[in-house]
């Protein structure tokens, strides 16, 4: 290819909802309400988590990576979202760009395989009780956590540092809100089959993985809440992993209904659907950090009781 005549591009145009101005309002309004839940709920997880002696134990402390998680996934892309809204001007530099890229993967990342060793860690604690402490112990569950923070960062800085070297000289137009890297990369005047390889190895590993290690998990969890015979024990085990059980369907299943349905064919109203499509995308991004501290909550009696306690021993100290 000849690229003497191109101008090597250095920054990008995002397209968010440009053409529709009242959506861009209402949407703001709506994402910033949510983004404002999102910080409360996961802070006040977070905050709970660590205030509580009650809530010292593996599963909590899962649950606060989450939260933080959560926080640090919505913090990288909704403040750009909500100024995209509302800007005439909706570009960003290419090196702008490249962070946003990498903080989003290696959050999305990160989420995958901490809901693995969410999985596993419910496993252990109902088909295994009695040797629960000694196999989940602070040795065990700390590594599992770094090593959930450690696979995203790893992951986003290779797939990232691919995609920056690529050159791009075409069009500068990401038809999103955001600098998401499948739609990047596809802008670059160059061969990509290598970059596509790199990230199919990636899903498999980071995002196929965990997700196998959910399913063999709680396979292995129902089948032995099933041999319980008394009902209010099997009542008690599920209760145990239902909130979790209910974050993974979630979870994967936007992901799951967001990239492998098919795409829709051109007609005289693909300006609607290119918007609804991106609509649907970016509550993706927004919904799950939002339910999760609220599912957590209303599922879990310890949740409950920690909120309350915190709640009155802030009330009555004043």
């Amino acid at each position: 290819m000849e690229w003497e005549n191109q101008t090597i591009l250095v920054e990008f145009f995002l397209k968010g909802l440009s053409g529709h101005p009242r959506l861009e309002l209402l949407f703001f309004v709506l994402i910033f309400l949510m983004y404002v839940v999102i910080l409360l709920g996961n802070g006040t997880l977070i905050l709970i988590s660590i205030l509580d002696p009650h809530l010292h134990t593996p599963m909590y402390f899962f649950l606060g990576n989450l939260s933080f998680l959560d926080i640090c996934y919505t913090t990288t892309s909704i403040p750009s979202t909500l100024v995209n809204l509302l800007s005439e001007r909706k570009t960003i530099s290419l090196s702008g760009c490249a962070v946003q890229m990498f903080l989003g993967l290696a959050m999305g990342t990160t989420e995958c395989v901490l809901l693995g060793m969410m999985a596993f860690d419910r496993y252990v604690a109902i088909c295994n009780p009695l040797r629960y402490a000694i196999i989940m112990s602070k040795d065990a569950y700390v590594p599992m956590a770094v090593g959930s923070w450690f696979a995203g960062i790893v992951n986003s800085a290779v797939q990232t540092t691919f995609v920056v070297q690529l050159p791009f000289c075409r069009n500068n137009v990401i038809n999103h809100f955001s600098c998401e890297i499948l739609a990047v990369m596809k802008m670059a005047c160059a061969d990509i089959s290598g970059n596509e390889f790199i990230m199919l190895v990636a899903t498999i590993l980071f995002t196929l993985m965990p997700l196998l290690l959910i399913i063999i998990s709680y396979s292995l969890i129902i089948s032995s809440i099933l041999k319980i015979h008394s009902s209010k024990g099997r009542s008690k085990a599920f209760s145990t992993c239902s909130a979790h059980l209910t974050v993974v369907i979630i979870f994967y299943g936007t992901i799951l209904s967001m990239y492998m349905k098919p795409k829709s064919k051109e007609t005289f109203n693909s300006d609607d659907l290119d918007a609804t499509n991106k609509i649907i995308s970016m509550f993706y991004g927004v919904m799950t950090p939002m339910l999760n501290p609220l599912i957590y909550s209303l599922r879990n009696k310890d949740v409950k009781e920690a909120v309350k306690h915190l709640l009155n021993r802030r009330f009555f100290s004043k």
